[in-house]
């Protein structure tokens, strides 16, 4: 038995007292035999549950959840305080038609040269086409939705004969593209567009329902026991704005990882590095964005999961505030942490997408009385006044611990830069019970994992599962109620105090991974790997937002020595998306030079 720990009731205890602690995860690294082995033994009666209760104890986690006295109630799903309105913003109706909210978000974007060089004026640097440059190119009759669904099915099929593999796509279907494309093709032709995405191609990942496609996670099985008879809400809500869906996007089985890695249909590959991983578990979304194929993809965030993959990947990942947008419709939205968020090559085409699906569900706005929806206008005089006032909290023990000084460098130079270029006032905070809040998220997230997948795996389906999701079940299955309810009052705890570093501060950054993205070892590809000591650095900064509700993104802010994307993370209030999405425009901004063209990168709209 360990020594009982009581904690202070959490308005009593004193930040000057709050000394850091790094993060050191006791695991093995497993992969291939090895891997198997060790499942098989975790999964063996009495010494299966000897293991697993001894990395517990190794972890601290017997100590946080059973060892400990915690004052506080439990707070079983985000509880926010009412929140002040954000400036320079207008707002959107969230009952309004998708494709108006599309046009007005539009309408306070500022005017740039559509279809022009990417590379702007002879710079080295390189410039993804954005949404505007699709709808540039349709209205003048430069290309057409056909033409460049053409495209994409020709790089598609070219997959299949790749080396090594890109697994891309779970679900493909050719002839239901170009029906898509052959319907947006028409409205240009007869001068009636939906809307600014009408004719935009996007990837929606396998989680989240798409109709005709099933919607497997990932696995080999989930479609054999839940039928897709009909769109998530948040693909809906794109389709009726003209959208063209190409099918399902290559993601970590269940979601139940942080790198991608996925025997079932292959591992998708990082369009910087093909021997790299993508990061996950929306890994699938973020290389087909970032590999140009597709101007934006649906993710789903539960640990990072849009983040990660984003900040890897060098593209822009948005979490939502829990409860924002509608997540009906996927494979996690019975849960507490999870939100469906977009991913996409620029700033403005996340809020482009971001205003077509946002949206509470009826019991949301009756539980979580969300604030109305706004978006930042971006004309100069707005963004001047905005950004000089912005107050950005550091906690530089905790933003300093990465695995890489080169990821904490560069992070740091942008913060200078938008304090020196905008006014941007940076404000050293401390974040108390940082192991607490790894833990409590842990135990919340594996918990609704194991909730939602009970039903289906007690006759043989959990077996073809992959081992490292097998490895995760294992430590899932092994938590209690007693645990559950403990890790309740530590996300209790963890949201007062980030509620009173946000009475000082805007808006908390951190680098979006405490690591770029990692090697793929080779034996990890047919059968799998487990890592949580990657997984610790992929998800150090990522999760307060998924346990807390709280808005985030990630915004690539430049390149490792060895030329992998770096990412900045900005966290937000509750409702607090305009703030975010301003500051990460200006980032955007500082960094647009530094851009730099991936590896792999297919040019689909080819006007030229």
């Amino acid at each position: 038995m360990g020594t009982k720990r009581v904690m202070l009731p959490v308005e009593r205890v004193d930040l000057s007292t709050v000394k850091y602690e790094p993060e050191v995860i006791q695991a093995p690294h497993l992969t291939g035999f090895k891997l198997k082995l060790f499942v098989r033994t975790i999964e063996t009666p009495l010494i299966g549950s000897f293991i697993v209760s001894l990395l517990k104890k190794k972890n601290k986690m017997v100590q946080l959840l059973q060892n400990t006295v915690i004052p506080e109630p439990p707070m079983f799903k985000p509880e926010f305080p009412p929140q002040e309105p954000e400036t320079g913003v207008f707002v959107i109706d969230e009952d309004g038609k998708p494709e108006d909210r599309v046009e007005m978000a539009l309408k306070f974007i500022p005017h740039d040269d559509p279809g022009s060089d990417r590379n702007g004026d002879g710079a080295p640097s390189f410039r993804y086409w954005k949404i505007r440059d699709y709808a540039h190119a349709y209205r003048s009759g430069l290309t057409t939705p056909s033409t460049v669904a053409e495209n994409i099915i020709s790089v598609i099929k070219e997959f299949n004969y790749d080396k090594p593999p890109t697994p891309l796509l779970i679900s493909f279907d050719a002839e239901d593209i170009r029906k898509q494309a052959a319907a947006s093709t028409k409205r240009f032709e007869e001068g009636y567009p939906l809307s600014i995405l009408d004719g935009i191609f996007m990837a929606i990942k396998d989680d989240i329902d798409c109709f005709p496609h099933p919607s497997k996670g990932a696995t080999t099985w989930m479609h054999e026991v839940r039928s897709v008879m009909k769109d998530a809400v948040s693909v809906s809500r794109l389709r009726s704005c003209g959208v063209i869906f190409i099918g399902k996007a290559n993601m970590h089985e269940i979601g139940m990882g942080t790198t991608g890695n996925n025997p079932n249909y292959g591992t998708t590959r990082n369009p910087h590095a093909p021997e790299r991983y993508t990061g996950g578990s929306s890994s699938g979304p973020a290389a087909i964005v970032a590999s140009g194929l597709c101007s934006a993809a649906l993710g789903t965030d539960a640990g990072g999961s849009v983040r990660i993959p984003s900040s890897l990947c060098g593209v822009v990942g948005l979490k939502t505030t829990y409860g924002r947008t509608d997540i009906r419709g996927s494979l996690c939205e019975s849960g507490t942490v999870a939100i469906i968020g977009p991913i996409a090559s620029t700033v403005e085409d996340v809020v482009l997408v971001y205003a077509a699906i946002l949206g509470s569900s009826p019991a949301e706005r009756i539980n979580l009385k969300p604030s109305p929806p706004c978006l930042p206008n971006f004309s100069p005089y707005e963004s001047v006044n905005a950004l000089g006032s912005l107050r950005m909290g550091k906690y530089t023990a905790w933003f300093n611990d990465v695995q890489s000084t080169d990821i904490s460098d560069k992070c740091e130079d942008v913060l200078n830069q938008l304090s020196k270029t905008h006014g941007c006032e940076i404000i050293e905070i401390v974040i108390p019970e940082l192991q607490e809040m790894r833990t409590a998220h842990l135990v919340s997230i594996g918990s609704e994992y194991l909730s939602s997948l009970n039903p289906d795996i007690g006759d043989g389906k959990g077996l073809r599962l992959t081992y490292d999701t097998r490895t995760n079940l294992a430590l899932f299955q092994s938590l209690t109620a007693a645990d559950y309810v403990a890790a309740q009052c530590l996300r209790r705890r963890i949201m007062y105090h980030h509620m009173e570093i946000f009475k000082k501060v805007d808006v908390i950054v951190t680098p979006t991974t405490g690591m770029t993205a990692p090697i793929i070892p080779p034996s990890a590809l047919k059968i799998g790997e487990t890592d949580l000591r990657v997984s610790g650095y992929l998800m150090q900064f990522t999760i307060a937002a998924n346990l807390l509700g709280l808005p985030a993104i990630s915004v690539p802010v430049g390149y490792d020595k060895q030329g992998l994307p770096i990412g900045l993370q900005l966290i937000g209030h509750p409702w607090g998306e305009a703030t975010i999405l301003r500051l990460a425009s200006a980032v955007e901004e500082l960094c647009a030079q530094t851009k730099k063209k991936p590896a792999s990168f297919y040019d689909v709209l080819k006007t030229n």
